[in-house]
Order: structure tokens, then C-alpha cells, then sequence
């Protein structure tokens, strides 16, 4: 929600004081379609060269995330730490071995299915039984238990970043292509230039807008989406940590 009342804010800055200093916004309306497939077309190209298949769908995942409110909620992590609570509280009163059914079909337990919130998510219910699992069998000692959490939780914060990296990639690339299609929007002129001064000038203008939208395009909106979506995976980051401190 706040990033189309974002959006709407900056358009509606930009061009409604370019319109009030007599701006003529019908030449970036005649440019704007021709503009906008060149400058799109090359990024969305250069994105597929630059990323792997599972990057490239990481990050449209990841974009769609971003028109969506935070799963991460007080309320979830209320439900986090009473799904903790509970299974601790059963380890400790009929011992370790008691839980084992719960960590071993976690779609199935009460325990879980009692916090829906989290029992249903698959990667939060898998990082809780793995080392539930591995505390149970008791091979491991809490040190060497950290140490492959810790392991896992930078694993997972890496993947998640690659896909924030392709889109800061992509943000920076936008104005470049801007300037591409005003580059030849310039060719287009001066292969025209024995038309009327007029007729150039409309031209040149629409060739300018090339410039004008790569550089909106890419702070305007594909850095910001980019910006959120990294915050989206810090906030991701925060449950698995709150997950290693209660279990530890």
C-alpha cells in the first residue's frame, strides 16, 4: 500500500510542477511508449544475462513480496515464542525423548498445528525440528549446535541477498539504457536535419525523455522495490536468530 501512495507521491511532484512551469507533457506522452521499450527491453535482457534462472526467479518472488504487507507481525512472534515455549516446557517435564514425534512429523503435532502462523511455514518448521532433531539424538553439543546454525542462517541470508543484489544491478543499469535510447534519439535527429526547427526541436525533446526515464525508472522505482525487499530479508533473518537464542 505505501508504495503505490509513494509512487503516486513522486509522479505527482514531478510532473505536476513540470506541467505548472508550462511544461508541454504531451511530448513525453508521444515518447513515452517507444522510450519505455527500448529502456525496459535492454534491462530486462541485460537482467536474464547477468543472473541465473533461480536469481532471476528469487527476485520476481521477491518483487510480488513487496506489494504485500510484513508477515512478521507481533502476533506472529508471539505465536513463535509460544510454539517455543510449549515444546521446551514438554522437554522439560517428560523429557527430551517426548518431542520426538512432534520434530519427526511436525505437520501432524498439536504442538504446531496449535500456532498456525508458524507450523504452516515450511522453512521456519524445518529449522526448529533440524536442530529439535539433533538435541534429542544428543551427538551434538551446543557449541558445535551454534556453529552449524550460524552456518545455515548466513546460507539462507546469502541466497535472499542474491536476488536483492540482481535488483540494485538492475537499478544501476536503468540510467545507462536511458541514456542508449536518448543516444539514439540524437542519431534519429541528425539524420533529419534538414527538417524545420520545430519539427527538431520536438525531436530532440522526445529524445531527452530516453534520459528522463531511466533515471526515474531507477530511483524512483526499481531501487526503492529493491531497498524494501532487503529489509524484507533482514526481517527474515531476525526470526531464524530468534529461533537459535531459544533453542541455544
Amino acid at each position: 500500500m505505501f508504495v503505490i501512495v509513494g509512487w503516486i507521491l513522486a509522479l505527482g511532484c514531478i510532473f505536476g510542477v513540470y506541467v505548472v512551469h508550462g511544461g508541454n507533457i504531451s511530448v513525453i506522452l508521444h515518447a513515452l511508449p517507444f522510450e519505455m521499450i527500448t529502456i525496459f527491453g535492454a534491462a530486462t535482457g541485460a537482467f536474464l544475462a547477468n543472473n541465473q534462472m533461480k536469481v532471476v526467479k528469487a527476485s520476481i518472488r521477491g518483487l510480488a513480496a513487496c506489494f504485500k504487507g510484513s508477515k512478521f507481525s507481533k502476533a506472529r512472534y508471539m505465536e513463535l515464542l509460544a510454539l517455543m515455549y510449549d515444546i521446551l516446557q514438554k522437554a522439560r517435564k517428560e523429557g527430551l525423548m517426548s518431542i520426538e514425534k512432534d520434530v519427526e512429523e511436525p505437520h501432524n503435532s498439536p504442538l504446531f498445528q496449535k500456532y498456525p502462523a508458524v507450523g504452516n511455514d515450511h522453512h521456519v518448521t524445518e529449522f526448529i525440528t533440524d536442530y529439535l532433531r539433533m538435541m534429542v539424538s544428543g551427538n551434538l553439543n551446543a557449541h558445535e549446535i551454534e556453529s552449524l546454525m550460524d552456518n545455515e542462517i548466513d546460507t539462507h541470508h546469502a541466497e535472499e541477498h542474491a536476488a536483492v543484489a540482481a535488483i540494485a544491478r538492475l537499478a544501476g543499469g536503468l540510467p545507462a539504457f536511458g541514456i542508449v535510447a536518448a543516444v539514439l534519439g540524437v542519431v534519429n535527429t541528425m539524420g533529419s536535419v534538414g527538417q524545420p526547427p520545430a519539427v527538431l526541436g520536438g525531436m530532440i525533446g522526445s529524445a531527452l525523455v530516453g534520459t528522463f526515464l531511466g533515471i526515474l525508472l531507477a530511483y524512483g522505482f526499481v531501487e526503492p522495490l529493491g531497498g524494501l525487499l532487503e529489509q524484507k530479508v533482514e526481517d527474515a533473518g531476525k526470526e531464524l536468530q530468534c529461533i537459535k537464542t531459544t533453542l541455544l
